[in-house]
């Protein structure tokens, strides 16, 4: 089981910038799991990977999965920079991220299909991408059910994608639940929404799911719960939070886009999160706490699941 004290003991660097979860959860029979998770991870251009923003997060990451091996990693699309080869997979990934492919569960982004068919993406990840004639797959971390999309579908293949999500969601029911894809249905950032993925997010919805993580626009930002046409809806609403902070380069935010709760584009960071029965904390942890501005609060905060 997950205790605060120990996520902390081992976590020196943090100590200052991180606040405590909200409860230990040590009791017997918890289901207590953390996932950390960000996209838009590394950039190939920089001259050596072992000092790229991607390596600061790897390094953040690497530490609290050896603290905690009841984790895993949840890495939101754009895995590499520009084209999503083999070579970039094996000279940029592979060095930083790559440390714990193992514990990884990934989706793909735009990045990844600017080489045919994704391949060097499938072929890397394997079994654990689901594959690619069907890029989306689901599992049980602790007692919550995970569901990673692929949001550059199109046509027929997308909808196969929500016709499989909708069988999944009534196949597994689960108290709790999480999916996650690159494109955000909803941003602040450089990136105009898609919108491709609302008949996803209305599904979830309607099957009372918690949360959505997606990347595609580098930065941070928190959405209170919505449904699939931009309404707050505080008692069975998603939760959307976009995390492309994984290393790559920061983009600024280009307008408020309504119900955003929390923006930072300033620092590299993962989303901790971690799932417990009946509900969810969240912390944003950032790679290096002294890039932190000194009167800038870290976003966390718990909800109870619908």
């Amino acid at each position: 089981m997950f205790a605060a004290r120990r996520w902390l003991g081992g976590l020196a660097l943090l100590a200052a910038a991180s606040p405590t979860w909200a409860s230990a959860d040590t009791s017997a029979g918890s289901a207590a799991y953390t996932v950390y998770a960000a996209g838009d991870i590394a950039r190939c251009k920089h001259p050596d990977p072992r000092w790229s923003g991607a390596a600061a997060t790897a390094h953040l990451v690497e530490s609290l999965l050896r603290a905690d091996p009841q984790s895993a990693v949840l890495s939101l699309g754009d895995h590499t920079y520009p084209r999503g080869t083999a070579a970039e997979f094996r000279d940029c990934y592979g060095p930083t991220w790559g440390r714990f492919r193992a514990r990884t569960w990934p989706t793909p982004g735009n990045h990844e299909y600017a080489t045919a068919g994704a391949r060097p993406y499938f072929d890397y990840f394997g079994t654990r991408a689901g594959s690619a004639e069907r890029p989306y797959y689901s599992l049980r971390l602790g007692s919550w059910q995970v569901i990673s999309l692929d949001s550059n579908l199109k046509g027929a293949a997308h909808a196969a994608q929500i016709a499989w999500l909708r069988t999944e969601l009534q196949r597994q029911p689960a108290a709790c639940t999480l999916a996650f894809w690159h494109h955000p249905l909803y941003s602040s950032g450089g990136h105009p929404p898609p919108g491709r993925m609302r008949d996803a997010f209305a599904l979830l919805h309607q099957a009372g799911a918690e949360l959505v993580l997606s990347g595609h626009d580098h930065d941070y930002e928190r959405f209170a719960p919505q449904d699939a046409n931009g309404r707050i809806d505080r008692q069975r609403g998603l939760r959307q939070f976009v995390v492309g902070t994984g290393g790559a380069y920061a983009t600024p935010f280009i307008f408020f886009a309504p119900n955003s709760e929390v923006r930072e584009a300033s620092y590299d960071g993962v989303l901790a999160l971690r799932l417990l029965d009946g509900a969810y904390e969240w912390r944003f942890l950032p790679a290096d706490p002294g890039k932190v501005p000194a009167a800038a609060r870290l976003d966390h905060g718990r909800s109870s699941c619908h």
